[in-house]
């Protein structure tokens, strides 16, 4: 018969902490995983502002935070914002 062990995760990482000497354990998860939007309805809806807007963004202002593949449209959030404070 087989014990079953239950842990949370705060506890896990203690047990494998004290294990390896105290080195500090990295999940393979990101912390802060990337947002995006996709589309000029994507960067309407971000920034609030009408179609013709989200074109001229696109071109301008958040360029740098853009990819487009044919009609294909795709934003880093993060990066969109940090450029539009910037503008």
């Amino acid at each position: 018969m087989e014990n079953l062990i239950v842990l949370r995760e705060s506890e896990l990482r203690k047990i494998i902490r004290e294990e390896m000497g105290g080195k500090e354990v990295k999940t393979t998860q990101e912390e802060n995983p990337k947002k995006y939007v996709y589309g000029l309805a994507g960067i309407r809806k971000l920034f609030n502002i009408s179609h013709a807007t989200a074109q001229r963004y696109k071109d301008t202002i958040i360029a740098d935070a853009c990819s487009q593949q044919g009609r294909k449209i795709i934003v880093d959030v993060e990066k969109a914002m940090e450029l539009f404070k910037k503008k």
